[in-house]
């Protein structure tokens, strides 16, 4: 499943890294530019795609997801590797990130709802760490390819359409959540239709959760897609640096985020206190654009103090902990519909600002485009700092028994939640069920 992760950010940095090229060679304005971030993984792309996989995946199982997204995927990548207009380009670009966002709802929730209890924050930063490669890789990858210009670039989209094929044949290998299996079969047994998303809407806690987790996660990742997209853009127009030399930066950057993502998150993330953790990393964030938009890119240390404090920022901060929370904060037979839900406003957030950025940067200037997201960061640091969830060595079953009561789990399961954690091969033995119609909390 780590492989999905590695594949959604290499798909995004790999048309960054081109970005220049591609611009260079079919001649985009800026609108265009904006439009290429907005559809692609990054943005609007991945934000319909969770929107459809989510619920899908819900409904049919998360391995049906897993199982043919990556064949949409291969799609994508090979249509942008063989792009010989700005329509083809786009249209690979958008089936790309389609296939992204629907992987990535089924990926993190089959991750979290096949690991033990003590060792969840463990294996879903093993899954950060692989989506930390990718960029790491890619960018490597691209200052390897550099001289030969687009046709470097259209190498890396090759390479990407086989590690998706080898990802295909070994995901169609894995079972099914037991999770998802057993909820399926109650629900069948009871005769209840279900209606996740009324359930989802209607119910005061979810809503909660749901306005937490965007929170979070949207105002941090308006500045982080923008980053990934156009990160080698800003360092090229507004600091004179050489394509080389911005993959350069980036590729060091995302070598630091999997660094800390694997030593840091999957280290510590189930030992330690998760808000002052979470305020850690949300604090490095903001600092590292502090000193980018005040100090310029024109000194070479303010551009490695970047580096570093954003670099090891991403590694701890908001994405890491989304991927955990929104796993553990919602029942089994809405966890992954929710995620689409969430991942849907987050990357659709991230395709508006995508379409804007390029003008704010090349209109109102570098500093400006930095405040507003100095301004993003905060947003994203105090709302995860104050309402961090006590998530902490519980199950899933204790976490949904204390979030939405025992409507949302079966009595036998509300009795026994906080002894029965045994897992066989890291399957879990979750007994969530349907709720009442119309329950709320």
């Amino acid at each position: 499943m780590s492989i999905t992760n590695f594949l959604d950010s290499g798909s995004i940095v790999a048309g960054s890294a081109g970005l220049t090229l591609w611009t260079s060679h079919f001649g985009f304005n800026s609108f265009a530019v904006g439009l290429l971030g907005a559809l692609s993984a990054n943005a609007f792309g991945a934000a319909f795609g969770a929107l459809i996989g989510g619920p899908l995946s819900d409904k049919f199982g998360r391995k049906v997801i897993y199982t043919y997204d990556m064949l949409v995927y291969m799609v994508g990548t090979i249509l942008v590797m063989f792009a010989i207009n700005f329509p083809m380009l786009l249209v690979g670009f958008l089936v790309t990130g389609l296939a992204v966002g629907a992987g990535v709802p089924a990926s993190w929730t089959y991750i979290s709802e096949t690991s033990n209890d003590d060792a969840r924050a463990k294996n879903i930063g093993v899954s950060q760490f692989a989506w930390s490669l990718g960029p790491a890789v890619i960018y490597t990858l691209a200052v390897l390819l550099s001289p030969l210009g687009l046709m470097g670039n259209r190498i890396l989209f090759g390479f990407l359409t086989v590690v998706a094929f080898i990802a295909w044949n070994l995901q169609r290998g894995l079972g099914e959540s037991k999770a998802w299996e057993e909820e399926k079969a109650r629900a069948k047994a009871s005769g209840i239709k279900q209606h996740p998303y009324r359930t989802l809407f209607s119910n005061h806690t979810s809503v909660k959760w749901l306005m937490f987790l965007i929170g979070v996660y949207m105002f941090w990742n308006l500045v982080a897609g923008a980053m990934g997209f156009f990160m080698p853009y800003v360092y090229e127009t507004a600091g004179g640096i050489s394509n080389k030399s911005a993959d350069i930066l980036q590729a060091v950057l995302w070598i630091l985020t999997a660094l800390a993502t694997y030593y840091g998150f999957a280290k510590f993330g189930d030992k330690v206190n998760h808000r002052i953790f979470f305020f850690t990393g949300a604090a490095m964030a903001a600092a590292s654009w502090v000193v980018l938009t005040f100090v310029g890119m024109q000194q070479s240390w303010s551009l490695w103090a970047f580096v570093i404090l954003w670099g090891l920022s991403a590694g701890i901060g908001a994405q890491a902990w989304y991927a955990l929370w929104a796993t553990e904060l919602f029942p089994t037979q809405f966890r992954a519909g929710s995620q689409g839900v969430m991942f849907f406003v987050v990357r659709a957030s991230a395709g508006i600002w995508s379409i804007i950025f390029p003008t704010v940067l090349n209109s109102l200037g570098f500093t400006v485009a930095g405040i507003c997201m100095i301004g993003l960061l905060l947003v994203s640091l105090v709302i995860g700092t104050i309402w961090t969830p006590q998530t902490k060595d519980k199950s899933l079953e204790e976490i949904t028994l204390e979030q939405y009561g025992p409507d949302f789990v079966e009595g036998e399961t509300a009795n026994s939640a906080h002894h029965d954690n045994q897992r066989l091969d890291s399957e879990p033995n979750g007994n969530v069920v349907l709720p009442k119609t119309g329950s709320t909390k």
